[in-house]
């Protein structure tokens, strides 16, 4: 247990311009026998001295044979007005109060650390080492380092059209006898008689509207309100089979048009969706902030994070003898807060596999794939993930972390021995629950959980609840920011990822809505893993589709920047588990209603 003594009334005049402070032993200490000093001297660098400097000397130097008599920490400036920065040396508090960090040249502080050690009887010498801060120049060129994360999106083509909207029939006959009548009406104002009704252009052809452009309507209805003898509008067959009843066309519209442009899809015309529904419907976001005066929009000075962390997260360090860490963190962190899962297992093509890890690269996510696939092809890579079935699996060099196709301890205890980050893809059917605590006991510490392509679990139960059941037995245990939980299944939408990780996921699995991005059609029994049918555009650019991927990427992560924006957050981090940003549609209609008679239940 040691004392920090801090004379900050009788310090004595030469003392003045520092803050000295003396941390004393007492009684001796147990089982080290060096000091790692290269290991105090960054920590002591960054920190303001105070309080902390105990903590520190406590953690690195409990149980060592070491005793420290004397150890001090001064300051070169005083501690009223500068303060240490690892990024732009040092600022005085009016400029830290404004948002300043420009480094002053004539602000350099100097940390002087010197303890005085004994072992045993033998005294030692003592240990002195001198940090400077950084100048001007040098703060400048520490900073220029730092990049603030940014996705480039480009617009791209179309290779294999999807459906359009609506259908535009215009009456041949009608249209010329309009034009024929206003001939006359209008005669020598040629530039009325040849207006077209069309503010998007659906008229604006050569012959206009005896050759309309349908794929430019947007279902304003203008042209058959005004003409409704012979202008029909109505929407569009084809589009409206795509898809199913969770994945809907209007799904898949709007993740061909972020895909197309990397932009958030706004109309101008409202909200036309439903307020409240089943699965993810049912959610409302918190939008508290929407309106605060200071912001600057989604881009601007405030920062908004969107990485999240991989892997196992150690509540403590534990060293050995030596001073080394027993237990380094096998954490990694990636840009955003969702991955590309696997595509089907009824598709199987070398392009797909290659555009998932070239867009991964790029974005800074990860690409989980077959691990035969990945060998096979060459692919392994620190944002690749394989997908292994027993121990023999090769994983390629660079490779971060592993996911296991089913749990299994040897194969679990063989490639965690390897320092890979081990995750186990977990299907949320029988007792998975009890199969997920039973793995976390055993060191497990990512998991990813797997319902099907609507959202439900095994027992018919949405992944709004099932998430929640899996975050609150973690968190019971005590264990919730020890552990990742990855999810994939029934995200459709932009909206769901926030609504995921409110339900209790570091991070979300996209895979339908990937393939939907190439403009791949999709079809048979879209729900099971198993025995959805994937078709791909015929002449499939893998730079093209590598694209859209980064399109889809940019535009999902602008929105979730508008959510995290509305709801005045910081990071995706702090999002987890929050279920106090949530409204449930069910919740607050039987909250409302629950006591008039015949009130059918929320939600519905």
């Amino acid at each position: 247990m040691m004392a920090i003594n801090s004379p900050s009334r009788n310090v004595p005049k030469s003392e003045k311009n520092g803050r000295h402070i003396e941390l004393l032993p007492r009684g001796t200490c147990g089982a080290v026998s060096t000091l790692k000093w290269s290991i105090i001297e960054p920590i002591l660098r960054y920190l303001e001295i105070a309080g902390e400097v105990n903590n520190i000397i406590r953690k690195y130097c409990a149980n060592t044979q070491l005793s420290i008599t004397k150890m001090s920490v001064c300051l070169g400036k005083n501690p009223l007005y500068w303060r240490l920065t690892p990024k732009f040396g040092t600022m005085n508090n009016n400029e830290a109060r404004n948002g300043r960090c420009e480094p002053k040249a004539h602000g350099v502080l100097r940390v002087v650390l010197s303890a005085e050690l004994e072992h045993g009887s033998i005294a030692l010498e003592s240990v002195t080492n001198e940090v400077w801060g950084l100048t001007r120049g040098e703060a400048r060129q520490r900073a220029d380092t730092y990049q603030r994360y940014h996705i480039e999106a480009l617009a791209t083509e179309e290779i294999w059209k999807i459906p359009r909207r609506f259908n535009v029939k215009v009456g041949k006959f009608g249209l010329a006898k309009m034009i024929f009548k206003e001939f006359f009406q209008y005669f020598g104002h040629w530039e009325t008689v040849f207006s077209r009704p069309c503010t998007y252009g659906v008229f604006s052809g050569p012959i206009g509207g005896f050759s309309p452009r349908p794929d430019l309507c947007v279902g304003c209805l203008r042209c058959e309100v005004q003409h409704p003898d012979f202008v029909t509008v109505t929407p569009n067959g084809e589009l409206r089979a795509l898809g199913d009843k969770y994945l809907t066309y209007q799904h898949i519209y709007t993740i061909d048009q972020e895909a197309m442009r990397g932009t958030v899809p706004v109309r101008g015309q409202g909200y036309r969706g439903r307020f409240g529904g089943p699965g993810f419907d049912g959610m409302f976001t918190d939008m508290s902030e929407i309106v605060r005066p200071s912001r600057d929009g989604i881009h601007g000075r405030e920062l908004i994070g969107t990485s999240v962390d991989i892997g196992a997260k150690p509540m403590h360090l534990e060293f050995d003898t030596e001073g080394n860490i027993t237990n380094p963190p096998t954490t990694f962190t990636i840009q955003l807060p969702f991955i590309f899962d696997a595509p089907p297992t009824t598709l199987e093509s070398d392009a797909v596999a290659r555009i998932y890890v070239e867009a991964a690269e790029q974005v800074d996510t990860l690409a989980i794939l077959p691990a035969k696939s990945i060998e096979r092809l060459g692919l392994a890579g620190p944002n690749v993930v394989p997908i292994v079935t027993c121990s023999e699996c090769s994983v390629g060099p660079g490779t971060r972390m592993v996911e296991l196709a089913i749990w299994n301890h040897e194969t679990y205890a063989h490639f965690a021995a390897q320092g890979y980050a081990v995750g186990v893809r977990l299907e949320m059917t029988g007792e998975w629950l009890s199969t997920l605590l039973e793995m976390q006991s055993a060191g497990v510490t990512i998991f990813h959980l797997l319902s099907d392509h609507h959202g439900r679990s095994g027992d018919g139960r949405f992944l709004i609840e099932t998430l929640k059941e899996a975050h609150m037995a973690l968190v019971e245990r005590g264990v919730r920011d020890e552990v990742t939980l990855l999810g994939s299944g029934g995200i459709a939408g932009a909206d769901n990822l926030p609504k995921g990780i409110i339900s209790g996921l570091d991070a979300v699995g996209l895979d339908h809505v990937l393939l939907v991005a190439m403009q791949a059609r999709l079809s048979g029994d879209m729900q099971s893993r198993d025995t959805v049918t994937v078709q791909l555009p015929k002449k499939l650019d893998e730079a093209w589709a590598v694209q859209r991927l980064v399109n889809l990427s940019c535009s999902w992560r602008d929105q979730m920047l508008e959510i995290l924006g509305a709801m005045g957050m910081r990071e995706v981090r702090r999002l987890r588990g929050e279920f106090g940003r949530s409204m449930m549609c069910s919740e607050l209609e039987a909250e409302a209603f629950g006591e008039i008679e015949g009130f059918p239940g929320g939600g519905r």
